[in-house]
């Protein structure tokens, strides 16, 4: 086994291109494959960040409804966002994720709901996938 140990990787050609290997013979771009942004947090009550990477603050907007700052900017609104909500055991889906407007890129506002469509307070996952500025 071999251990390599490093502070920076940077590409030959590119700064920012990196490839790694994937399954069989193809690859794939390593900063288009990382998450810009996750967090995890305690949202009954008065929200808080349990976990994160790139959050800056969660704000509660309404019963339901937090919006989530990033610490660095995302390159443009045409990111992907995945977010889970956790309520007494049970997973439940995110109903809204809203970018606020179309060329939001420093925030999120989830909106959400459990399986009675009500909007609730709870614990939640939020990942990011894009670009950052």
């Amino acid at each position: 086994m071999s251990t390599l140990n490093v502070d920076a990787l940077v590409g030959v050609s590119s700064a920012n291109a990196i490839t790694v290997r994937g399954e069989g013979s193809a690859t794939t771009s390593l900063q288009q494959g990382l998450a810009k942004m996750w967090c995890h947090t305690s949202g009954v009550g008065t929200p808080a960040l349990a976990d994160s990477f790139n959050t800056a603050s969660v704000t509660d907007l309404e019963t339901g409804g937090e919006s989530f700052s990033f610490t660095n900017a995302m390159a443009n609104a045409n990111f992907s966002t995945q977010a889970f909500l956790h309520l007494g055991g049970a997973i439940g889906t995110v109903q809204q994720v809203l970018d606020s407007g179309a060329t939001q890129t420093t925030a999120i506002t989830a909106a959400k709901s459990h399986t009675t469509s009500a909007a609730v307070d709870a614990d939640k996952n939020i990942t990011v996938h894009g670009d950052l500025a």
